[in-house]
């Protein structure tokens, strides 16, 4: 499965970027109900876990927090392959507006 990963700088704390992620991912869980759906989270200490749905595709992922960065690493179907550019842009404009 063909991956997208993105790395994000951040200048807060591991807790305080913690904290912020899951504020952001309750927020889109929200703002995104019409087009996001099964949106599942594991935490552990700084390592995330997660899955959801979106326009009828399936995608999975990871995310750790580090020191100076927050990593995520997406699985997105071969059928969304089209999207990859998007898919990475958008998620590298909303982790950085969620971290500032």
């Amino acid at each position: 499965m063909p991956k997208i990963s993105v790395t994000v700088p951040h200048q807060l704390s591991q807790q305080d970027a913690g904290e912020r992620l899951k504020h952001f991912l309750a927020k889109l869980k929200d703002e995104q109900k019409d087009r996001v759906s099964d949106l599942r989270e594991e935490w552990t200490d700084n390592g995330l876990k997660f899955s959801f749905k979106s326009f009828g595709f399936q995608f999975q992922g990871t995310g750790t927090l580090e020191p100076s960065d927050v990593k995520l690493d997406l699985d997105i179907p071969f059928a969304a392959m089209m999207f990859k550019g998007k898919i990475e842009s958008d998620i590298r404009e909303t982790l950085t507006r969620a971290l500032q």
